[in-house]
């Protein structure tokens, strides 16, 4: 089944985004090379698709997991959640209606 983690960044968290995106990013290509990446992207803190300083202010994933318990450990053990990045985060089954 599909879920969302949508999550949602601490103030200035920039600077911590960076140092814990490779690691972040790595997690990601591995859910896409096992073709279970529906999309992932952060959500600029302006409008705007680089927002510089302004940094992000959330993050949004939505994957196949076996169950919501494995979407929730697997965004628990996220290295922006480690690192601090994110203030909160939520995880529900998610169904792609289109397209």
């Amino acid at each position: 089944m599909l879920y969302a983690i949508i999550s949602e960044d601490v103030n200035d968290s920039l600077e911590r985004r960076l140092a814990a995106r490779p690691d972040h990013l790595a997690r990601l290509e591995a859910l896409r090379d096992e073709g279970r990446l529906v999309l992932a992207g952060p959500h600029p803190a302006i409008d705007a698709n680089d927002p510089g300083d302004a940094g992000f202010s959330g993050s949004l994933v939505v994957a196949e997991f076996d169950s919501l318990d494995t979407a929730r450990a697997w965004a628990d053990a996220d290295p922006y959640v480690i690192a601090g990045v994110y203030a909160k985060v939520t995880v529900k089954p998610f169904k792609k209606a289109l397209p």
